[in-house]
């Protein structure tokens, strides 16, 4: 256990910090999920409000995605990696029925 006043506020902001990050990389996932749920519908069959609906997903994924970024729960690359990997998924629906 910590005997000093500036230990035991150090433990405190880490489990602040621990639980903030542990919030955001879970939504992340889950709108990840979420977009790549709605990028196979609209994969499976074309039609513009599948794509409306992957934009919205696309959209937010994203918006978390560079907060988690800005606060530094996640690496720059990390994060540039997560885009890209949403970006990829859509191409490769795209290009299918091409």
């Amino acid at each position: 256990m910590a005997n000093s006043k500036s230990a035991i506020k150090r433990i405190a902001i880490a489990e602040r910090n621990r639980l903030r990050n542990k919030a955001y990389k879970s939504s992340i996932k889950t709108l990840m999920k979420k977009y790549f749920a709605a990028v196979d519908s609209y994969g499976a069959e074309q039609t513009p409000e599948n794509m409306t609906v992957v934009q919205d997903t696309m959209s937010a994924a994203y918006s978390k995605i560079d907060k988690a970024v800005k606060r530094k729960v996640l690496h720059r690359n990390n994060g540039a990696r997560k885009k890209s990997r949403l970006a990829k998924a859509l191409a490769k629906a795209t290009a299918a029925t091409s």
